[in-house]
């Protein structure tokens, strides 16, 4: 059997069964695509008046955010500059909840209290990455349909290669004429935008593999050059000394300590972060980040909750200024799945690509009806 055979045969079959999935992955990912942007519009509490006062400290915001949610656990404080709210991020597994506590950074009001589960976006996350199913489940059925869409743009790729110089005419642009047929404008337009958004597709599908395979994550990244650890946990205080006079500050201190450290070492910081430790053991975590629209430029930073002494990281995720070139391009991975690596275009681009993807299952499901009516 010839290479265009197979690959017309893979092409067909595998697109038959995955073209709904990849539907529904595509639709629901092109709305995720605006998220921040919607969200910043629809959400009055997201916003505040800037002010020319100094920030409560975490000690202060944490507190308050506590007393609104007591019972659980407090994780992060994140402070975003540009008049935007402090958000408190709660969450925990046993029960699961993913809970945020919007408070106001100069007065430590609380201006509302959301619950990262529900809502209109939370529904569309949920379908794009488990097609509304089991976690343990969906997350297979997503990722195993994304790997199969992968090989559909090769094979199709392989496909629509023209033989000669006339047929790259041809299927680079549309050629249509008044006599031209329903059947060739069909073809034509599941085929020629689909050479032009082939490499945004699979830039993609690539990025979803690595939160769908646990596999594919480590390959991709050690076959980039990667060495260090794709996760680790959080590094570790010294032990507590309990003696008469302990000469270790309070928990409160050290993480306003930290944030003021933060503040100082990275003042064109837009976004920092205070990671609260969860025990006794563990480090005060940290982060500073230049742009509040991507995550890969952000600094990861751990503390000694005791002595404040900078503890380094084991991960990927550590100094921006010692990341290596497998370590940018994991960090990445989430803003090139959501087009935000390319700003406001960058997202008008992935939507674009996302509604088209959805509707190549469509139009190829067309083409060979139309070839089996033939027949």
């Amino acid at each position: 059997m010839k290479l265009k055979k197979i690959a017309h045969v893979l092409h067909l079959w595998l697109g038959l069964p995955a073209g709904l999935l990849v539907c529904v992955i595509a639709l629901t990912g092109s709305l995720y695509v605006f998220k921040p942007d919607i969200e910043w519009l629809t959400q009055p509490y997201r916003r505040v008046a800037s002010q020319e006062v100094a920030l409560l400290p975490p000690s202060t915001l944490g507190a308050n955010a506590r007393t609104a949610l007591p019972g659980k656990t407090l994780q992060t404080l994140k402070y975003t500059a540009d008049g935007r709210s402090v958000e408190a991020l709660f969450y925990g597994y046993d029960p699961p909840y993913y809970l945020s506590v919007f408070l106001d950074p100069y007065t430590g009001e609380v201006l509302k209290v959301h619950d990262n589960n529900k809502g209109f976006f939370a529904w569309v996350l949920d379908g794009h990455a488990y097609l509304w199913l089991k976690p343990s489940i969906g997350r297979t059925i997503v990722a195993t349909a994304t790997l199969v869409f992968v090989l559909i743009l090769l094979t199709g790729l392989f496909l629509w290669w023209p033989k000669n110089r006339k047929g790259w005419k041809r299927a680079l642009w549309f050629t249509w004429t008044r006599q031209t047929g329903v059947k060739r404008k069909v073809f034509d337009t599941h085929n020629i935008p689909g050479f032009y958004v082939f490499f945004f597709a699979l830039a993609v599908s690539l990025t979803g593999l690595v939160w769908g395979f646990q596999w594919f994550s480590e390959a991709t990244y050690s076959v980039t050059g990667g060495t260090k650890a794709l996760y680790a946990p959080t590094p570790t205080s010294v032990a507590l000394q309990k003696t008469a006079e302990p000469t270790f500050m309070s928990l409160n201190t050290a993480l306003d300590r930290v944030f003021e450290r933060m503040l100082k070492e990275n003042p064109d910081a837009r976004v920092v972060g205070i990671q609260f430790p969860t025990n006794d053991s563990a480090a005060i975590g940290a982060t500073a980040n230049a742009s509040s629209s991507t995550y890969w430029k952000t600094d990861y930073r751990y503390f000694d909750r005791h002595t404040l002494t900078a503890i380094p990281s084991s991960s990927l995720y550590g100094r921006i200024e010692d990341a290596s070139g497998a370590d940018l391009l994991r960090r990445m991975n989430y803003d090139i799945h959501v087009g935000s690596i390319g700003g406001w275009a960058g997202k008008c681009l992935l939507f674009f690509v996302s509604l088209f993807i959805a509707s190549l299952p469509v139009s190829g499901f067309l083409i060979w009806w139309q070839r089996r009516k033939r027949k």
